[in-house]
């Protein structure tokens, strides 16, 4: 995953956590726009989300979060 796709899904968790708590769900498609302007960059997240992780259409931010954590541990 590029860097400033990651560091955008960190800010977004990070944001939706805070406004409504560690149990807000989110999909891959909360960091985008409605209109679909970077195709590519759509894809690589829905690979990392779907294809990579396996995870449902929606899922907890906090998830997400520790899964981006891991990979950068790991």
């Amino acid at each position: 995953m590029r860097p400033s796709l990651r560091e955008k899904i960190l800010e977004i968790c990070d944001r939706k956590i805070a406004e409504k708590g560690a149990g807000v769900g989110l999909s891959f498609y909360a960091f985008f726009a409605n209109r679909n302007d970077d195709p590519e960059l759509l894809m690589e997240a829905a690979e990392w989300w779907i294809r990579t992780h396996r995870l449902d259409h929606f899922e907890k931010a906090a998830k997400i979060r520790a899964l981006l954590d891991e990979t950068e541990a790991g």
